[in-house]
């Protein structure tokens, strides 16, 4: 690894080992996502707890502060939306030149293992890989299901995590599964971080998965929904990093989420 990357991957991933990667790039296929409606707003009390920012090429020129000291995580993958046809029918829609314009740490993109557009998919992901190792930039790929959430199960993740790491992904971010994930940390040859899904029932259901998960080899959080969806979105993210950075137990982390909420009140709450 030459020095540009290990700079890159070494801002990302702390000394500890462990990563809380807050992604807001929901919009490039939700449009303005529950919360998510001004970015900045949203992730202003949220930056001091997090690790990177997930995010578009358009949010970041729109409402991150170019003087924050946080490392970028740009999403360069997209053409699809919510309304649309297929979900996992994306391209590349954002150029190296711009990643580097920008300043960025990793590029992330993600992939459709098992779809129509398995190969576009994948095939993007080794362009991307390409480019990126052309100057020094990491890639996440990003395992997803698009509005199949059924196939999250470790048979199919550990498939989908261990061919993004062959095709050269230095990260690969993947959904938790209750039945295996140590298998699929174990098959991938490279960093293994959660994804959130969508917002769980409780507060509690999120430190179980993220504590499980870190158990058993992810080294981190890619979350968004399950943090900036709370209602109380400083104190679930204060929990996680706990266990996350921490070695916190859950019982520990909802013991943080329960004093901080307690002794801030409505400031543990988003600004309206």
């Amino acid at each position: 690894m030459d020095w540009g990357m290990a700079n890159r991957m070494a801002r990302l991933i702390q000394p500890d080992g462990r990563c809380m990667f807050l992604p807001i790039d929901h919009g490039y296929f939700q449009g303005p996502t529950r919360n998510l409606e001004q970015p900045a707003k949203t992730i202003e009390p949220l930056l001091p707890y997090a690790d990177a920012l997930f995010v578009t090429r358009g949010v970041v020129r729109s409402a991150i502060d170019p003087a924050m000291d946080k490392p970028v995580i740009l999403r360069v993958s997209g053409g699809t939306s919510m309304v649309g046809a297929d979900l996992a029918n994306e391209g590349i829609t954002t150029s190296i030149e711009e990643a580097i314009r920008l300043n960025v740490s990793a590029i992330g993109i993600s992939v459709f293992i098992g779809t129509e557009y398995e190969k576009e998919s994948l095939l993007n992901l080794s362009k991307l890989v390409d480019e990126g190792e052309k100057y020094g930039i990491p890639v996440m790929a990003v395992t997803a299901v698009g509005k199949e959430l059924d196939k999250r199960d470790s048979r199919y993740l550990a498939l989908c995590c261990r061919i993004c790491s062959e095709l050269g992904a230095r990260v690969v971010k993947t959904y938790w599964c209750d039945d295996g994930f140590d298998k699929v940390v174990s098959g991938c040859t490279v960093p293994v971080v959660m994804a959130g899904g969508p917002q769980a029932d409780t507060e509690r259901e999120v430190l179980e998965f993220v504590h499980d998960g870190i158990q058993n080899g992810s080294i981190g959080i890619n979350l968004g929904r399950n943090i900036w969806q709370s209602e109380f979105p400083v104190p679930m993210i204060r929990a996680l990093k706990h266990i996350v950075h921490g070695n916190g137990t859950v019982n520990e982390a909802q013991e943080i989420f329960d004093s901080v909420k307690a002794a801030n009140g409505k400031v543990a709450a988003l600004p309206a």
